[in-house]
């Protein structure tokens, strides 16, 4: 399953808001306009704009704030990840050299804080407060997921807490795609709520994978070293799923009392996970939130939209990337 054979309902109004972004810097400095063009050359599969384009298609939204919100959401997506980047030290995105790999600390740092600024002012042109209300809404929710992490890092191991630290991480945007559009439109009561739990629930799972595949992916396929979530001391759902059976693991709560780890003892405790059964594990909890997804979507009547968001919610368990 490709992304592009499944977003073909709203196709023209995905490449009307790629052109959008790709003028975001127009008439400022070259090195913002150079910036810019290369983290949307880095590629990313425009999932949150296609949620939210075909979200409010559902509920007919105006295609026009639509294009803008999802232009919006993607620059927003964009503007956290250079941070993100910058706080994590990774030099690669995607398999593609990061914006701090190639400049300055103080020039990431404000290249981000100009995204989010035209992020910002392409959810303004939507003509909606209540889109923008939400927008500051997440974006408060996703600084402030990475503030707890930062100050009390990663090493949680309780459920809960991972289930919270990536809510505010991927869900709550994923959360914004959908209400965000209906907001944009004419839902009924019920239907705003099931566009709600559709986010949640696909956001939760896109989290989930995407932290599977750093147990079974290699580097070229997802981008980034494998198992470079515990080398930063993270503690993500596989792991956390092989500590609740394996408490007495001596590396393992070195990790979580703060020691760095070579990254040979990172490389064999991925192996321990890989080979407990808690990467699987960790895959059926997805599914379980793919499954909330689609049984969302119950609510609207059979519609080539409806049918392109319920293949983007299986698309996100059977990705290796």
């Amino acid at each position: 399953m490709s992304i592009g054979t499944v977003t073909a309902p709203v196709e023209r109004a995905l490449q009307a808001m790629e052109d959008l972004l790709y003028r975001q810097a127009d008439g400022f400095h070259a090195d913002l306009q150079a910036a810019l063009h290369h983290l949307l050359q880095a590629g990313g599969k425009r999932m949150r704009p296609s949620v939210a384009l075909l979200s409010g298609h559902l509920v007919d939204a105006d295609e026009e704030a639509l294009i803008y919100l999802a232009a919006a959401l993607e620059m927003l997506h964009t503007a956290t990840l250079v941070h993100d980047d910058l706080i994590d030290g990774a030099l690669l995105r995607r398999g593609v050299p990061t914006l701090n790999a190639q400049w300055s600390p103080a020039a990431t740092v404000l290249t981000g804080d100009f995204l989010f600024a035209r992020a910002a002012r392409l959810a303004a042109l939507t003509r909606s407060v209540r889109v923008m209300e939400r927008f500051a809404e997440t974006l408060s929710t996703i600084v402030n997921g990475e503030i707890h992490q930062l100050f009390e890092g990663g090493g949680y191991t309780d459920r809960e807490t991972y289930y919270w630290r990536i809510y505010a991480k991927t869900a709550s945007l994923f959360e914004l795609a959908t209400t965000a559009a209906a907001d944009l439109g004419h839902p009924s009561e019920e239907e705003a709520r099931a566009l709600q739990r559709y986010g949640y629930a696909l956001g939760m799972a896109f989290q989930i994978v995407d932290d599977v595949l750093d147990f079974r992916g290699d580097q070229a396929q997802v981008g980034k070293p494998v198992g470079r979530d515990l080398q930063n001391g993270i503690v993500t759902l596989p792991a956390l799923l092989y500590l609740m059976r394996h408490p007495e693991d001596e590396t393992f709560q070195g990790l979580l009392q703060g020691r760095r780890l070579a990254r040979e003892e990172v490389q064999a405790l991925v192996a321990r996970i890989q080979a407990s059964g808690a990467v699987e594990e960790a895959l059926e909890e997805a599914r379980a939130f793919v499954e909330e997804a689609l049984d969302a979507l119950q609510v609207f009547s059979p519609s080539p939209e409806r049918e392109a968001l319920a293949s983007l919610a299986r698309y996100v368990v059977e990705r290796d990337k």
